[in-house]
């Protein structure tokens, strides 16, 4: 049973840096608060499906098949969120290079909005994170913590538009506007963008960033490496091969 709401990393038998599992309980602490389109014990629970996803045998068949859309089945769910949601969090998880536009569209069709898929894009790339930083170490995932109360804001950016992606953005100028300190104006990729629908997943991207890698702002300072015990050029190589061995498109 998953009861415990801190993270610490004592039983990994090697010396953690403190900002680690401090970014780390933070987000936990975010996940007991609902957020702008899933309450609290939604995204708990699609943390959960992030964790089952690895396990199902649908996902497995359908990463194994030459498409995915011939494989027949239901994903093996261990929640009660609609399964669109399910199928979004699975394949996000388990097969994200080939999910493809009218993938998405499909979703919005069976009544996923916008708000909620960003959302749970942004849930299930924390989760991975977190969980993969556990894995790595050699020891369990970390307890998920216990929902809190409340209901979504649904807070919508006022100058979120359709752009280059398949999901409305805000835009690049981001300057004189609630979402001012998302990015410096003018100067951020799509892949930090692409998240901008729901400002506090770009905002907890930042803080997850900044303890696993690098603050962003620091991302494209040629050769430095935050005081970091590897080289610039060694996180470099670790990050392109991790890239690779999941088809990352970037």
């Amino acid at each position: 049973m998953e009861t415990s709401s801190t993270i610490d990393y004592r039983d990994a038998g090697w010396p953690i840096r403190a900002d680690l599992p401090a970014a780390h309980n933070r987000y936990w602490a975010r996940l007991q608060q609902p957020g702008s389109w899933w309450n609290s014990a939604q995204r708990i629970d699609i943390a959960r499906e992030v964790r089952a996803a690895w396990h199902c045998g649908h996902c497995r068949a359908c990463a194994e098949a030459l498409s995915p859309n011939a494989v027949k089945g239901e994903h093996q769910a261990v929640s009660s969120l609609p399964d669109a949601a399910v199928e979004a969090i699975h394949r996000i998880t388990t097969d994200s290079s080939r999910l493809s536009r009218s993938w998405y569209e499909g979703l919005l069709e069976r009544g996923i909005s916008e708000g909620q898929y960003i959302e749970l894009v942004g849930t299930v790339v924390s989760i991975v994170s977190i969980d993969s930083f556990a894995i790595a170490l050699g020891i369990t995932e970390r307890a998920l913590p216990q929902p809190g109360v409340g209901e979504p804001d649904q807070y919508r950016p006022a100058t979120a538009g359709v752009d280059d992606a398949w999901v409305p953005m805000v835009d690049e100028d981001n300057s004189n506007t609630p979402e001012a300190d998302l990015w410096v104006a003018n100067n951020t990729g799509n892949v930090v963008r692409a998240l901008s629908l729901v400002p506090a997943e770009v905002r907890t991207l930042k803080e997850l960033s900044g303890a696993h890698y690098l603050a962003m702002e620091d991302v494209r300072k040629h050769g430095y490496n935050g005081g970091r015990s590897l080289s610039r050029t060694q996180m470099e190589l670790v990050a392109g091969r991790t890239s690779a061995l999941n088809a990352c498109y970037y």
